[in-house]
C-alpha cells in the first residue's frame, strides 16, 4: 500500500489498509498495519489525492459497491475518516465488517473457482474423441507399429493449460499418452490468434478468442495483447515439459540432436521428441526481427497463415484469400535462409501458388485433407498435392471431419490411399490436428488403428513404415539446420 498521498504535506493519519478499515473505537491509538498516508486537508489538495477527492477514506461499503455495484449496501455505521484528526475513531459496524469479509470471500473464491475449472471444461467441449480408449489392434499389428518412428505434424496441446506430463482423462494427447500410443516424435502447433466467428469460409480479426483464453488461463499480462508473446510463452512451456521430463521428452531444433533421439529410441519407446511450430506468422507481428527471435525460441516449422489474413499472405479462410505479399516474400527467403519450414496449412490457393514460385527446399502441409476424397475449402487440389510432392515435402493427413469427411479409422486410412496415389507413397504422413478443437475418432493411444488399418488395407510394410513416420523424418533431415 504504502504512501498515497502529497510530499511535505501533514498532519499523517492511521488506518488499517485491510480494505479500508480503520480502528476500532476502542483502539483509537492503533497505528496502520501497512504504513501511513499523508490527508489533504483544503479543497485543492483534495482534489490532488489519489484516494478520495472527497476528503473521505474509501469504505468497504464503498469499495464494495464501486467493485460490485449489484451490492446494494449501506454505507451507514462504516468506518468515516476526518481530514485532521488522526485521534478520531474510524467506527464501523462488526455486521458490516462481517458482510464484507463474507462478500469478498465468496467473491473470491467464485473467481478463483472459475479460473481453476473453467479452461478443463471448456476445452473438454472443444477436443473430443468419437471411442474413449483402451483401443485393440491385432498382436501382428502392434509388435509391427512398435517397430516403427511415428511421427505426428500437428497438435495444438500447449494452447491448453494441462500437464502434459501427466496422463490425462481428456483431450488428444500429453506425453505419457504418446509414449503409450508409440509416437515417437510429435510436433506442437502453437495457436497465437483466433477470430470470433471462426469458419471455415471468410474471417477477420475483429475479435480475438486467445485473448480471453489467455487471460482465463491466467497466462503472463504480456499475451493478453501479443501474439508473438504468446508464441514465446507457449515455446516456454513445451522446454519447461522438458526439463521436468527427467529425459522423456527431448525438443529438437537440429539435425545432429534428431539423429541422436532416432538413435537412443530404438533401445527405449517411451522417449519422446518434440518439435515447435507455429500456426500464422501473424505471430511475427510485421517484423522480421521478430522471426528470427521465434526461431531462437525454438520455432523449426512455420504456418504462413491461420484462419485469417495477415500481413505476409492470404488464408484459405480469409476475407481476401490473397497471395504473399512482398512482406511474406521476404519471410520465406528468411525461413529458407534460416532453415525454418514452411509450412502450406490453412493458405489460400493464391498463396500456395506463390511460395511454389519461389520456395528452394521441400515444402510441408502439416495437417490438411484432399480435395479427392473430402471436398472442402480447407483442402488441398490434386494439382497442388502433386506441385508440392515436387520440392521433395509432405502432406500430413488429418483426422477430423473437414479433412476426412469421414470420421474413422477407413476414413483415414482413404484418404491417405488417396494422397500415396496422388503424391508417392515418399510425400504421405500424419497430420492429426489432436487438441486443435477437433473431433478425433481416438486419442493419440490410438495411432496403432492406422497401422492396422493401412495393413488390412492391403499396404506393405515398407510403405506403411513411411507414411508412418519416415517420410517426415527425411523431410526435416532435408530442411533442420545441423545444430
Amino acid at each position: 500500500m504504502g504512501d498515497f498521498g502529497q510530499r511535505g504535506l501533514e498532519p499523517t493519519v492511521s488506518f488499517d489498509c485491510t480494505l479500508g478499515y480503520g480502528p476500532s473505537p476502542r483502539a483509537k491509538d492503533s497505528i496502520c498495519k501497512c504504513g501511513r498516508i499523508h490527508w489533504l486537508p483544503d479543497e485543492s489538495n483534495r482534489r490532488a489525492n489519489p484516494v478520495s477527492r472527497s476528503g473521505v477514506l474509501p469504505t468497504p461499503a464503498r469499495v464494495i459497491r464501486r467493485l460490485f455495484p449489484m451490492y446494494h449496501l449501506s454505507a451507514r455505521g462504516v468506518g468515516r475518516l476526518y481530514a485532521f484528526d488522526s485521534r478520531r475513531p474510524l467506527g464501523h459496524s462488526a455486521a458490516m465488517r462481517r458482510v464484507a469479509f463474507l462478500v469478498t470471500a465468496a467473491l473470491v473464491g467464485g473467481v478463483l473457482l472459475v479460473f481453476a475449472i473453467l479452461p478443463g471444461v471448456v476445452e473438454r467441449g472443444q477436443n473430443k474423441v468419437l471411442q474413449p480408449p483402451p483401443y485393440t489392434t491385432s498382436v501382428a499389428a502392434r509388435h509391427f507399429h512398435d517397430t516403427l518412428f511415428v511421427a505426428d505434424l500437428h497438435a495444438d496441446a500447449l494452447l491448453w493449460n494441462r500437464n502434459l506430463l501427466s496422463y490425462g482423462t481428456y483431450g488428444h494427447i500429453d506425453i505419457p499418452r504418446l509414449a503409450k500410443g508409440g509416437v515417437a516424435l510429435q510436433i506442437f502447433g502453437v495457436v497465437t490468434q483466433v477470430p470470433a466467428g471462426q469458419n471455415y469460409d471468410s474471417n477477420d480479426l475483429q475479435s480475438d478468442l486467445i485473448t480471453q483464453l489467455a487471460v482465463v488461463q491466467l497466462w503472463p499480462a504480456a499475451t493478453w495483447s501479443s501474439p508473438k508473446e504468446r508464441a514465446l510463452y507457449q515455446a516456454e512451456k513445451l522446454h519447461d515439459f522438458a526439463a521436468r521430463s527427467r529425459g522423456q521428452l527431448t525438443v529438437i531444433e537440429g539435425v545432429a540432436q534428431l539423429d541422436r533421439f532416432v538413435e537412443q529410441r530404438r533401445t527405449n519407446a517411451e522417449l519422446v521428441a518434440g518439435l515447435l511450430a507455429i500456426e500464422g506468422l501473424q505471430a511475427i507481428e510485421g517484423q522480421l526481427a521478430n522471426l528470427d527471435a521465434l526461431r531462437t525460441a525454438g520455432f523449426r516449422l512455420m504456418g504462413l497463415t491461420h484462419f485469417f489474413d495477415n500481413q505476409v499472405g492470404g488464408s484459405a479462410h480469409g476475407v481476401t484469400k490473397s497471395g504473399l505479399t512482398e512482406f511474406g516474400r521476404q519471410v520465406v527467403r528468411r525461413m529458407e535462409e534460416e532453415h525454418v519450414v514452411v509450412d502450406l496449412a490453412h493458405a489460400s490457393p493464391r498463396l500456395i501458388d506463390d511460395v511454389l514460385a519461389i520456395a528452394t527446399r521441400p515444402l510441408v502441409v502439416s495437417h490438411t485433407g484432399l480435395k479427392g476424397t473430402c471436398e472442402h475449402i480447407r483442402n488441398l487440389s490434386d494439382e497442388h498435392v502433386r506441385r508440392i510432392a515436387a520440392t521433395g515435402g509432405v502432406i500430413g493427413i488429418g483426422y477430423w471431419d473437414a479433412a476426412v469427411c469421414d470420421v474413422s479409422v477407413a476414413g483415414i486410412v482413404r484418404a491417405i490411399q488417396y494422397a500415396v496415389g496422388v503424391a508417392g507413397i515418399d510425400h504421405v504422413g500424419l497430420g492429426s490436428d489432436f487438441d486443435g478443437a477437433t473431433t478425433a475418432p481416438f486419442d493419440t493411444t490410438g495411432i496403432p488403428l492406422i497401422t492396422d488399418g493401412l495393413r488390412n488395407a492391403g499396404v506393405s510394410d515398407d510403405d506403411v513404415a513411411k507414411i508412418m513416420g519416415a517420410n517426415v523424418l527425411r523431410v526435416l533431415r532435408a530442411t533442420l539446420p545441423e545444430r
